[in-house]
């Protein structure tokens, strides 16, 4: 038995199949609607197994952020030697996933859950790419002399995340030109 917990050690097999129905019956159903009865249906486990590993839905989704399987792999900014339209390319790519239906969803599904979770919250914005991959982006950037050396990493990070979420929120069609001229606004008007 694993030092400091309560029952069983975890089964991986069990895990495994625990997250990869949370996360379908998250997508499905959303997170008002999302049960423990029904992701231990899906797995094949008993409740008493989920709420033993987990403290709550909340950390059950946060857990699927955190293994890839809620989100596209796709939200991590590219690094072609060009931040602008690293990033142009980086929101298109997300405001196309939210403009479906089923997609956005799911999104505000998610925005929900971080609300009401703060470990959620932060996983959300790790799958954005807020903190570690899109902060690396803008710290290579910034080493290339793209970006001026006073410039707030996380500061980018946050409004860009931020404009995103609100267009989600919202439910409003992004208009062409805005991946653009968020990523003026937020690092200023360049060349």
């Amino acid at each position: 038995m694993a030092e400091g917990r309560r029952g069983a050690l975890r089964s991986e097999t069990a895990r495994v199949s625990i997250l990869r129905a949370t996360a379908s019956q998250f997508a499905e159903r959303g997170w008002e609607h999302l049960s423990i009865e029904g992701i231990a249906a899906e797995a094949e486990v008993g409740k008493q197994t989920i709420y033993r590993w987990w403290r709550s839905k909340a950390a059950l989704v946060a857990e699927c952020l955190l293994e890839g399987l809620l989100l596209p792999e796709a939200f991590l900014p590219a690094d072609t030697g060009d931040v602008r339209a690293d990033l142009t390319a980086w929101i298109e790519a997300i405001l196309r996933f939210a403009d479906d239906p089923r997609s956005a969803a799911l999104f505000r599904s998610l925005i929900a859950a971080a609300a009401e979770d703060e470990d959620v919250g932060v996983r959300l914005r790790d799958a954005l790419g807020a903190s570690s991959a899109l902060a690396a982006r803008l710290d290579a950037a910034r080493s290339d002399g793209e970006l001026a050396p006073g410039v707030s990493i996380a500061v980018v990070g946050e409004a860009l995340v931020g404009a995103i979420i609100l267009r989600v929120i919202v439910r409003e069609a992004a208009p062409p030109e805005l991946p653009r001229q968020l990523v003026d606004v937020v690092l200023g008007r360049g060349g």
